[in-house]
């Protein structure tokens, strides 16, 4: 039987956990839990999936939706005048 731990939002690729941020930019990037986490640089690009990783930790869609490092979803958020 498996102990209750608090959760954290590093995230396990393979057998190599990466931390919640991965920013080493000097001045570093805005953090997911900022107004403007978007402003982080891309540290892995799919285009042709419509979506981008950020240094902390967030996926970004083409969409503008985003995905945050907790699981949160932040639903597309695209300017009025684009819709006009």
């Amino acid at each position: 039987m498996r102990s209750s731990t608090p959760l954290d939002t590093a995230t396990t690729v393979g057998t190599t956990r990466l931390p919640d941020s991965l920013c080493t930019h000097n001045p570093t990037c805005p953090t997911a839990d900022s107004l403007d986490r978007e402003a982080a640089h891309v540290v892995a690009a799919h285009p042709e999936q419509g979506w981008s990783l950020l240094c902390n930790a967030v996926v970004v869609f083409e969409d503008t939706g985003e995905l945050l490092p907790d699981g949160q979803v932040i639903a597309p958020h695209r300017p009025l005048a684009a819709l006009a």
